[in-house]
């Protein structure tokens, strides 16, 4: 049987008359500070629930269904994620969204956020919302969040581009010689506007005391990955017995160079292979007998992870959680939200992701509110685009081509 924090306790009863008097509620609670199981106990206390779903990521639907055996409710769980929501068949008193952020996308909305809305549509059931940041890169994201929600604050506009008449200053910028409108501006009345729909809270609020340390490792590629690099930054392309490597478009080039520096590369024909191990073989020997979670960003780095430690390497948490011996790999994006890494020894990045929130959200996977310290690594190679990455990142700004024509491509 769970017994529920006091501020977990506290949240409860306030989400359970915001959701009595409103019929959604958002929970804007940082990592690791129990959204997830905060809102199985708003459920639990709603006492006209009976069923309730619950779409996630698919990577956290194994702890939530270990949270709510321990809750032991009185409602009926469905956990789903949201690749499959087009499976949902069924009637729902409370609908849980997770990580809602990641339907944030505007102007157009998302296949996610549509799939959302009618999913709403057909149940009109309590909504909550969870989010440890609910607008990380533009408080324009909070619209397609709520929009299939009927008596959101933003009801009154037919859609985001109304709603921008109100809320967005809509600027415009140069691509390629054509202008395109700018819809990142968007005022902080929008969030006002969420604010009687909202609760907040942070890990200093929980009592959390964890402090993180980073460290940067640079690792010495294998000398041919070096020469493919070179050429391509100067050819623009390279041509192999089989295969070809073309960056004809300087964004191609950014993400051709990024994936070479760190041994891996997708080919013009789609395929894509293992180039150097040098990074994977420097975090076994680097960090032997210790329990890792290894992020990666690109698909084959996982392959090359597999060559390397074999069959000590799991991709699920519940082996990882299980077994002392594994040690566990996490493509970036899927692996930064809605997980805990709290039986690992260190997290380790394998590569690094454009994306600021990436860096913010997966770097925190290990804090609980007992741990006192984080040890997060970064392996980068030598003379690669990492650093110039990380740079953007750690100041809450995503890399971007004008980063990479101003920096790397210069060198």
């Amino acid at each position: 049987m769970i017994i529920f924090r006091d501020y977990q306790t506290d949240i409860i009863v306030r989400a359970c008359k915001i959701l009595e008097e409103n019929r959604f509620v958002y929970l804007s609670m940082q990592v690791r500070t129990g959204k997830t199981l905060t809102s199985l106990g708003i459920a639990n206390r709603l006492i006209d629930v009976k069923n309730v779903l619950f779409v996630t990521k698919k990577k956290a639907m194994s702890s939530i269904q270990a949270d709510n055996e321990l809750l032991e409710p009185y409602f009926a769980l469905t956990i789903i994620n949201y690749e499959s929501l087009h499976h949902i068949d069924g009637e729902y008193d409370l609908i849980v969204l997770d990580e809602i952020h990641c339907g944030g996308a505007y102007p157009k909305p998302s296949k996610r956020a549509k799939q959302v809305k009618e999913l709403l549509a057909k149940n009109d059931p309590y909504v909550i919302l969870l989010s440890g940041t609910p607008t990380p890169e533009s408080y324009s994201q909070m619209y397609h969040q709520v929009y299939g929600i009927k008596n959101n604050p933003f009801s009154k506009y037919k859609n985001f581009y109304r709603f921008c008449d109100d809320y967005v200053n809509v600027t415009s910028r140069p691509i390629n010689g054509i202008n395109i409108k700018d819809y990142s501006k968007g005022s902080e009345d929008i969030i006002k506007a969420m604010a009687p729909f909202t609760i907040n809270f942070t890990q200093k609020e929980a009592g959390f005391t964890t402090s993180t340390t980073e460290t940067v490792l640079e690792v010495e590629m294998q000398k041919k990955t070096y020469e493919i690099a070179k050429k391509l930054q100067k050819d623009l392309v390279v041509q192999g017995k089989d295969e070809v490597i073309l960056a004809d478009t300087p964004v191609k080039l950014m993400m051709k160079l990024h994936q070479i520096f760190s041994g891996t590369i997708k080919f013009e024909s789609g395929n894509a292979m293992v180039l150097d191990t040098s990074k994977a073989e420097f975090i076994a020997s680097r960090f032997e007998g210790k329990r890792l979670g290894v992020f990666y960003k690109f698909k084959q780095e996982l392959e090359a992870l597999k060559s390397v430690f074999g069959d000590e390497l799991t991709t699920e948490l519940s082996d990882f959680d299980d077994f002392s011996h594994k040690i566990i790999a996490l493509q970036i994006v899927s692996g930064r939200e809605g997980i805990s890494l709290r039986n690992a020894d260190y997290i380790v990045f394998y590569n690094i992701d454009f994306s600021a929130t990436s860096y913010w959200q997966a770097k925190d996977r290990m804090t609980t509110k007992e741990r006192l310290e984080n040890d997060v690594y970064w392996i980068f190679s030598k003379g690669g685009i990492e650093k110039d990455i990380y740079k953007a990142v750690t100041k809450k700004k995503d890399y971007t081509l004008n980063h990479f024509k101003n920096e790397f491509n210069k060198k």
